[in-house]
């Protein structure tokens, strides 16, 4: 088993910036995907960004040039830097990990608010 931890959220004026951390208990190399997730109220969870173990990356076209994903597997650890972010950025954040691309780990989700 492995436990994903999420940090970094908080409250942000818009046009602001939050970096998300996301520890894992053990050794993240043997994960070949990772990836952020968020869920706005009322809205069905959706991926944002994910990073493969050879640090390809993928963006939701909404986030494009705005977020940015990275992966440091000595820290087992996820960032995502998210950037000038709006009031729709807004919602629950969660870090999901794909280990031997069969086992699949959530985290328990922080929360990012974007005030306009």
């Amino acid at each position: 088993q492995v436990q994903l931890v999420e940090s970094g959220g908080g409250l942000v004026q818009a046009g602001g910036s939050l970096r998300l951390s996301c520890a894992a208990s053990r050794s993240i190399f043997s994960f070949n995907r990772m990836g952020w997730y968020r869920q706005a109220p009322g809205k069905q969870r959706e991926l944002v960004a994910d990073i493969t173990s050879g640090v390809t990356t993928k963006y939701v076209d909404a986030v494009k040039g705005r977020f940015t994903i990275s992966r440091d597997n000595a820290k087992n650890t996820v960032y995502l830097q998210m950037n000038s972010l709006k009031p729709e950025d807004t919602g629950v954040y969660y870090c999901q990990g794909t280990r031997w691309s069969t086992e699949n780990y959530w985290g328990q989700g922080t929360q990012v608010t974007v005030s306009s």
